[in-house]
């Protein structure tokens, strides 16, 4: 059966109806059990009881905690990515994060009206098919009793899913096994020829995820069924054409595989690259993602289906997955809170890093509340071509906020974004990296000012200053000179206005690393024995560490604390001799500013820097970010100008055209 066309119709008054596939029943691959949580649920509970009243009397929704143990899921009962049998007398559900159906998402963003349930099975037993509303709760739509080959269908309104909720079905073997031959979700509609997508990877040095993610999609052949082309923009000295295994992995490509090496532009140079590819080749969309994941393939179809199907053109875009604890989802989605300019969540009730494991879907209420948002990570994110061309490119900003600045930048133009649920990545998760330390924080600094600039509601930016302020003086007093110092540039830099981005894109980060060479606090040792070992001239008072302070003592804190490393002087025998040694989960501001000098370990835990205290380079540096900031608000109505005159230039295809033809190789 096609991805999108099902050959199932029905009769009507107005004659013959076709069904669209909208979302297939899939089972993980056997060589990912550990992900079988987010397919398939064995758990016997259908899900938490909700209190009859929506609002508890701490006057928050109420979500249930915990979870229901699940029964070990065997591997030899997943008989193809389809199929799958039930032992006798037990009961397994689809309610999952891969197989339930986001109802609510079909009814907003699309006109469909109702869906149909198709379940095909053999042997005896019942299917139960199950719906949830935006609180969670839980009620039993319909069921069949089951018995021999056949198929069932289940015609479901989407009317209900106003805010939230999804439709999901039951398994319950009788005596003998039940076999789930196969199961989909069936949309009403004349038939339709699917977009065609350009699938592009961008990557630096990231070989070996590049060519088991090609491995993955030549295996799936049905989730290429539509792209047009894969390509891979390689901006790394680790050639992927170089690779072993790369010739039998293009060849199984059959064609679709195109490689484009090009300088190190960054994430907004290479996914620039495929926009500009897949507008010039024709394709319907561009579907962007990141180098170092492990991509469901499945997620390509549905998101060209749900992308197809809505009422305007939407940028629809998957979710990631924590690479390396597989049940744990990053995030359902996010919004920009326009107030701070700064990453949030669409609803309180969100949390990060849910774990699927701990708590299925059917558990979890808030995960039945549709998530609004207004933008998708480029880990895995599908872009029409309509909205490139009339909004342009990437900005030229290398990495981070070129997603969040486009997401706002297309619903600006009318044109939104959807965090489609079923349609996933598996990333390495942000929890163990600090890329507000180190190198990047030049590019956290600067770009999230320029999407400011462009972007924000308010005067001055709301709070974006002022936290930027704070943010510097956290650095300094921490002992993170190098990383001051970069947000030193960012500022200089983009007080320097928008007509040298492009330009900055090959050369920045070169000149970035060469800086953090002169600061101590950035260069990281693997052997921790090539410190000497930590002593502290005088013994902790009352034998305690620092500990962290009240709010109400924070700022009466941070006031001393700079007060003292402007005037103490730094204790002599800190100069050779680290006072202590710091656990990255342990870096922060209110304690590291009690020190002279500590080695601290970085968040990938591959090493430690030697952190020193240095009065005369604190006062230098705070008098800068003072001088700074005060030219930024002085000049912010001026630059926010400059900056929403030029976007649409710096984005526009013929000044990227200039950056590729510059730093790509010949030909390409």
């Amino acid at each position: 059966m096609s991805l999108t066309i099902s050959t199932e119709s029905r009769q009507s008054g107005e004659g013959s109806q076709t069904w669209r596939t909208l979302q297939r029943v899939i089972l993980p691959n056997q060589s990912q059990m550990d992900t079988a949580p987010l397919y398939i649920d064995t758990g016997n509970a259908t899900g938490k009881q909700l209190p009859t009243s929506n609002i508890e009397a701490g006057g928050k929704s109420a979500t249930p905690a915990g979870g229901t143990p699940s029964k070990e899921v065997h591997v030899e009962d997943f008989l193809t990515r389809h199929s799958t049998s039930v032992r006798p007398g037990e009961r397994v559900s689809f309610g999952t994060y891969f197989n339930a159906f986001p109802a609510s998402y079909w009814r907003r963003w699309t006109h469909l009206k109702s869906v149909r349930l198709s379940v095909a099975t053999r042997g005896t037993g019942s299917v139960i098919v199950y719906k949830s509303n935006a609180r969670g709760a839980l009620q039993r739509v319909d069921s069949r009793h089951v018995n021999g080959a056949t198929t069932n269908t289940f015609d479901l309104s989407l009317a209900p899913f106003g805010d939230g909720g999804w439709y999901w079905f039951d398994l319950v073997a009788g005596s003998k096994e039940l076999v789930l031959t196969e199961a989909n979700w069936l949309g009403e509609g004349e038939e339709h020829t699917p977009g065609s997508i350009t699938l592009e990877i961008t990557t630096l040095n990231k070989v070996d995820f590049c060519i088991n993610n090609l491995r993955i999609l030549a295996d799936a052949p049905e989730a290429l069924q539509h792209v047009k082309e894969l390509i891979i923009v390689d901006q790394g000295t680790q050639k992927v054409a170089d690779a072993e295994g790369f010739a039998d992995v293009a060849a199984a490509l059959e064609g679709k595989l195109r490689i484009i090496n090009q300088d190190n532009l960054g994430g907004s140079g290479g996914f620039a690259r495929g926009m500009y590819e897949a507008v010039n080749n024709g394709s319907d969309y561009a579907l962007l993602m990141d180098d170092d994941v492990v991509v469901e393939p499945e997620s390509i179809s549905r998101l060209l289906t749900f992308a197809d199907m809505c009422k305007t053109p939407t940028i629809v875009g998957g979710h990631m997955f924590d690479l390396y604890n597989r049940t744990v989802l990053h995030t359902f989605g996010e919004i920009v809170n326009p107030y701070r300019f700064q990453p949030d969540l669409p609803s309180e009730d969100m949390t990060l890093g849910h774990d699927f494991l701990s708590s299925n879907l059917r558990e979890s209420s808030w995960l039945h509340r549709r998530c609004d948002v207004d933008y998708n990570g480029w880990w895995m994110c599908l872009i029409p071509t309509k909205v490139i061309k009339e909004i342009g490119l990437s900005l030229p900003v290398f990495i981070k906020w070129d997603d969040a600045e486009y997401g706002l930048r297309a619903k600006e133009h009318g044109y939104p974004t959807v965090s489609f649920p079923g349609a996933a990545v598996w990333h390495v998760s942000w929890i163990d990296k600090d890329d507000l330390v180190g190198w990047q924080a030049y590019f956290h600094a600067r770009n999230r000012f320029i999407a400011a600039l462009i972007h924000s509601p308010y005067e001055f930016g709301g709070r974006v200053v002022r936290e930027s302020q704070y943010a510097d003086i956290k650095h300094l007093v921490s002992m993170q000179y190098a990383t001051a110092e970069g947000r030193r540039m960012a500022l200089t830099d983009l007080l320097r206005g928008p007509g040298g981005l492009h330009d900055l894109l090959p050369s920045k980060l070169p000149e970035i690393r060469n800086m953090m060479k002169e600061y101590p606090d950035s260069v990281i040792s693997p052997d921790p024995d090539s410190y000497p070992a930590p002593k502290l001239d005088k013994p902790p008072k009352h034998g305690h560490g620092v500990r962290q302070p009240s709010k109400l003592g924070l700022i009466p804190l941070a006031a001393k604390t700079v007060v003292r490393q402007l005037v103490q002087p730094v204790a002599p025998s800190s100069v050779n001799r680290p006072q202590a040694n710091i656990a990255h989960q342990d870096n922060r501001w209110w304690r590291m500013s009690q020190y002279d000098s500590a080695v601290v370990s970085n968040a990938e835990g591959t090493g430690a820097s030697w952190y020193k205290r240095n009065p005369q380079q604190l006062r230098r540096m705070l008098a800068e970010s003072a001088r700074l900031h005060a030219m930024l608000l002085k000049d912010w109505h001026k630059l926010s100008a400059e900056y929403k005159a030029a976007a649409k230039e710096i984005s526009s295809f013929e000044a990227w055209k200039k950056t590729f033809e510059r730093h790509s190789e010949s030909g390409q």
